[in-house]
């Protein structure tokens, strides 16, 4: 049995080759483990998420969801009504206490990473126009439950400052395996906050690979394109099940916190119809019937960088009112100027015989709907006196030249 009662987070980043916890009593002392229900919710939206994402059958897919949906639930701190709504339905946001568990689950994490025998780092950071008036309430909150410190860049004045530096911080912290989160022409003058998390994983396998047994082995696509790709080796004992379609393998990093978690259709073409079929009592029942089981187990080494614009994606899961003018983030600012430009997401992965390194980062660009007006009096104009709940003028005039005024 899985540490969390609700897995679906698990099966994502599994399959796509990212670490995640498994089985036994192990925890971290002294750590208070997140909320049930804010697992619950994530792994929802992982699922959810995915799905969208994996259309394409022949695509490589990696993302990070937990990163998305920290990023996105960090914005939600500043959304009300409709917006507010849509946002916590397409997030599965429980009904309580969101944001403390949130911060919860990032302070558990990052303590399950400061063990010996892996690396893993969650942070968040906030980007705002210094002379933007930004809620203090908002801005604690997400100081205090996500450790998002507020950090002043001029998108106005240097909109490619702002993000060249908003990038150099995205690259620090994920070991520079995440480069031009943004790109240009992402961020504009229009442009007053930016939210970003950063998730960084490496691990190595409880039982490496040889190197030596590492050569080019032939791999058959989903079309049934057969190449030759290099693939590792080794005979040793693992965590197992299979049924008629599918098989199961569990793969350790160090002392067992972490694994992969592969599951492996018996026919080359079988991964769309796991991908539709799976869910969380599916998951459950695998994990329950993982048994220690010597194996002979090939594994392709592989790397690549996956990175997708989801503004369109979360429209059309149903919060189309962010990323429109009936966007309602007055919790941000207490006006309704606020709206989401984009949701960036670039995630990386690295598999070979010593183990794993992965990262990942989102960023979700927040602007107003137009420049605020400037009202310049610096040519002549008409004024009125007048009442405003009659509406009876008192006075009018006009400066036409101020220089004839009386001081």
């Amino acid at each position: 049995m899985t540490r969390f009662d609700s897995i679906p987070l698990i099966l994502m980043l599994a399959m796509a080759g990212f670490p995640v916890r498994v089985g036994g009593d192990t925890g971290v002392a002294g750590v208070e483990e997140p909320p049930a229900a804010v697992i619950e919710g994530m792994n929802q939206f992982a699922f959810d998420l995915y799905g969208r994402l994996a259309e394409s059958p022949t695509d490589n897919l990696f993302l990070s969801p937990a990163s998305i949906s920290t990023a996105l639930t960090m914005t939600s701190a500043g959304a009300c009504g409709n917006t507010a709504e849509q946002m916590a339905t397409v997030l599965r946001l429980p009904d309580q206490r969101v944001h403390e568990g949130f911060g919860a689950l990032g302070d558990y994490l990052n303590a399950l990473g400061a063990q010996d025998d892996f690396e893993l780092t969650i942070v968040n950071a906030l980007w705002a126009q210094p002379d933007y008036d930004f809620r203090r309430e908002f801005t604690e909150l997400l100081e205090t439950r996500y450790g998002a410190g507020l950090r002043k860049v001029d998108f106005q004045r240097d909109t490619e400052g702002a993000r060249q530096e908003i990038n150099r911080w995205v690259e620090e912290q994920t070991r520079d395996r995440i480069q031009e989160l943004i790109p240009p022409g992402v961020l504009t003058q229009l442009t007053r906050l930016v939210l970003t998390n950063a998730i960084y994983f490496q691990g190595f396998w409880e039982h490496p690979f040889d190197p030596d047994a590492t050569r080019p082995r032939e791999f058959t696509t989903a079309a049934g394109e057969k190449i030759e790709t290099p693939t590792m080796f080794q005979n040793g004992v693992f965590r197992y099940a299979e049924d008629d379609a599918v098989q199961c393998l569990e793969m350790e990093y160090g002392e067992g916190d972490l694994a992969m978690t592969l599951f492996l259709p018996k026919q080359p073409d079988g991964l769309r119809e796991l991908e539709r079929n799976f869910d969380a009592a599916a998951l459950r029942t695998w994990s329950e019937r993982l048994q220690p089981q010597r194996m002979h187990v090939y594994l392709p080494k592989f790397s690549f960088t996956a990175e997708f614009g989801l503004s369109q994606v979360l429209q059309a899961m149903g919060m189309p009112d962010a990323f429109s003018r009936q966007a309602d983030f007055s919790g941000m600012d207490g006006t309704k100027e606020l709206y989401l430009q984009e949701v960036l997401h670039k995630a990386f992965v690295d598999v070979d015989e010593t183990g794993t390194e992965a990262a990942a980062a989102t960023g979700v660009v927040v602007g107003i709907t137009a420049m605020p007006p400037v009202f310049r009096a610096d040519r002549p104009f008409l004024f009125l006196i007048r009442d405003t709940c009659s509406g009876v003028v008192l006075f009018a005039g006009r400066l036409a030249d101020p220089s004839t005024s009386e001081p």
